[in-house]
């Protein structure tokens, strides 16, 4: 009975999506995250999500995982609390919160980037989560200062090489990229993504602000087309011989290997994943996956019992393992395909700073002319 309830209200939650969507294009797996066009929704009708319902949770969530929604299953079946949720990209979630005001039902949000939950957190649409055990679960890194929001998972933003063209020496740093001998070899994909907006925030923070720049005016100048596409486009691109080196995030590699597709496989095969550092010692730019208390949540405690699944070993496998992303819980197994990445140590940078940093972030992009 719970399938048909949530397929019938997808069909009418889809409906109503399409009313009021600018037009852009469904998301797919393989690139999520705040872009504009992500208009993908499925779930229960905003009608039938209700504020303060005994029992219930109400999930706003940026992902678009098929293995979500069984994560969601298997969390009712252990709690008898009942999920519901809404999917879109982290922008309209964030616009849809504000046109409904202190009347939002939404408990938590999900937003895979810490960049875009300091968006909600900036826009007042977070609360403090309460004091619990995630606090001695995680590093202290992944919780914003504040307790606005939580980590659940880690991305890494590297790069996948053709090494035949290019050696690791060459991608070891961030700064490398910069280098004059990889002028007309780079792809990436637009400056506006909340992923390349974080990795220059931290680079913002690592180096300053004048050093920040030169390393964009270089990179742009060094780009082997106009940015287009997502993370999975820039390997392909590799692949083709259309640059030698791609900016991408980790997961988006990974799920590359394991595809089921003979094509998607090769392309991967014919790169190979680096990490750079800021610089000797400064560590890799390391983001997130994490979880937010709505501002007006009203099943608290509902919301931090789905939080404290999602940090248990059972939940952090349902998180992770179709995503490729990195548990963020100790002696939890990695999904398959994590074998195949290099070795990485964090960087120390406050990931609240990805956020803070954002607006000077885009202005560097703008001024360097990375479109």
């Amino acid at each position: 009975m719970k399938t048909t309830m949530k397929t019938i209200a997808s069909v009418s939650f889809t409906a109503l999506l399409v009313a009021c969507s600018d037009g852009g294009t469904a998301p797919t797996a393989s690139d999520d995250g705040m872009q504009s066009d992500a208009t993908e929704e499925s779930g229960d009708t905003a009608e039938n999500i209700e504020a303060g319902s005994d029992g219930t949770l109400n999930i706003y969530s940026a992902r678009h995982y098929d293995s979500d929604k069984l994560m969601y299953e298997a969390f009712e079946d252990q709690t008898g609390i009942r999920v519901r949720f809404r999917e879109a990209g982290a922008n309209q979630l964030l616009e849809t919160m504000r046109a409904e005001g202190e009347n939002s039902p939404a408990d938590l949000i999900i937003a895979s980037d810490a960049g875009a939950l300091w968006r909600f957190k900036d826009a007042g649409l977070t609360q403090p989560l309460p004091e619990g055990e995630f606090e001695q679960l995680i590093p202290e890194r992944l919780i914003e200062p504040g307790r606005q929001w939580v980590g659940l998972a880690r991305r890494i933003r590297g790069v996948a090489y053709d090494p035949e063209r290019i050696s690791p020496v060459q991608v070891d740093e961030w700064q490398d990229l910069a280098d004059p001998s990889l002028e007309g070899e780079i792809c990436v994909r637009s400056s506006t993504n909340i992923y390349n907006l974080s990795l220059m925030a931290e680079m913002i923070e690592k180096w300053g602000a004048e050093e920040a720049q030169s390393w964009a005016d270089a990179v742009v100048a060094n780009m082997a087309r106009t940015p287009q596409g997502g993370d999975t486009d820039q390997v392909e691109a590799v692949a083709a011989g259309l640059c030698s080196v791609a900016i991408t995030n980790h997961y988006y590699w990974v799920r590359m290997t394991q595809s089921g597709s003979n094509a998607t496989r090769e392309a991967a095969a014919a790169t190979q994943i680096a990490f750079p550092s800021f610089g000797e010692g400064e560590g890799i730019h390391v983001n997130i996956t994490g979880v937010a208390m709505a501002a007006n949540a009203q099943n608290r405690d509902e919301a931090m019992q789905f939080v404290d699944y999602l940090l248990s070993a059972d939940g952090q496998h349902r998180l992770v393992d179709e995503t490729k992303e990195i548990p963020v819980i100790e002696d939890v197994t990695w999904p398959q395909g994590l074998d195949a990445i290099p070795e990485f140590e964090d960087s120390d940078t406050p990931l609240d700073t990805f956020g803070e940093r954002q607006s000077e972030a885009q202005r560097i992009y703008d001024e360097a002319g990375w479109n």
